[in-house]
């Protein structure tokens, strides 16, 4: 069952003044800092749940508000990249771009990790463990986006992954080499690059940002196959065929996948579950209303079982 979050009020505070007392910079000195006139960026929030699951029943406990430092900005695309270490895009009102922060769910502590002129969007663990990936809109007159790797260490200021692949929206690593990418355009693209040969292949068109990799050869994204029609698809990344899970919630297109072959979606203040084993549709598991969660969007899960959910506000 659901504890009210006006329980865990007095939890809530002290663990966002911890993050503001004890918060410490990492920074990436890549060039001067300059401040630009503030551009309107959307509101969101993020939470986080421990997740348990009784065959198909999920229990959702020990409820987080983890962006009360920034409670009028941007706090989006989070990431794992430990059990105890949550990556975040942040951007605060008063700045023109995003940032990488990471929160640690255990010392409830804060780490600025970039600090740039450009903006850094999607932080997401390497396969190597060593180093984090993410979009890079750079400071050309053209914004473009690539894709950059940095050491998790911070020892240097990072490089791109493919130094001729722009217009990159999002990604997903699929093994040590290659990763799939979602190229902005008329129509927006998938395509599978391979770092060490350089090689990208242009595979769809018409997908959405949601990718997942499920066990090691596959790729789980969104297909919008018309306005209205969105499927979670799937994909060999060895052979490249695709075959269709199951058609989406209306409208949502991040999503998150669990070891034992459950999907998660999340639509208004409502997450749903989908097994293709057990399941013949989407089955509600949750309401978060209470917790004032009114539309969720992105999620991320870590390898204990906390589940980040990010809410967009109004």
């Amino acid at each position: 069952m659901f504890s009210l979050l006006y329980a865990h009020c007095s939890i809530l505070k002290k663990f966002n003044m911890r993050l503001l007392i004890t918060s410490f910079i990492y920074l990436f000195l890549v060039g001067p800092f300059f401040t630009l006139q503030a551009q309107t960026i959307p509101k969101t929030s993020v939470y986080s749940f421990k997740m348990s699951q009784q065959g198909g029943t999920f229990h959702f406990t020990q409820p987080r508000h983890l962006t009360s430092f920034n409670p009028d900005g941007y706090n989006n695309q989070p990431n794992f990249v430990d059990n105890n270490t949550l990556y975040l895009t942040v951007q605060f009102p008063e700045d023109t771009q995003t940032d990488i922060y990471a929160l640690n769910l255990s010392s409830k502590k804060i780490a600025r990790v970039t600090r740039t002129i450009e903006g850094e969007y999607s932080p997401t663990l390497m396969p190597n463990g060593r180093s984090f990936s993410a979009i890079r809109v750079e400071a050309d007159d053209a914004g473009t986006q690539r894709l950059w790797q940095f050491p998790k260490d911070r020892s240097t200021n990072g490089k791109p992954v493919f130094a001729d692949i722009t217009g990159v929206g999002y990604h997903q690593w699929l093994d040590l080499q290659k990763v799939a990418l979602f190229i902005v355009g008329e129509p927006h693209k998938l395509v599978i690059a391979n770092q060490q040969t350089g090689s990208a292949v242009e595979l769809l068109d018409n997908i959405g940002r949601g990718f997942q990799k499920i066990g090691s050869e596959q790729l789980a994204f969104i297909h919008k196959v018309t306005e209205d029609t969105w499927y979670i698809k799937e994909m060999n990344s060895y052979t490249y065929r695709f075959k269709e899970i199951v058609e989406t919630l209306p409208g949502s297109e991040d999503f998150i996948y669990l070891r034992d072959g459950t999907f998660l979606m999340g639509s208004g203040s409502k997450l749903y579950k989908f097994n293709r084993v057990f399941d013949k549709a989407w089955k509600e598991i949750a309401d978060f209303k209470y917790y004032g969660i009114t539309d969720i969007t992105r999620l991320a899960i870590s390898d204990n079982g906390t589940i980040a959910i990010v809410d967009k506000k109004k």
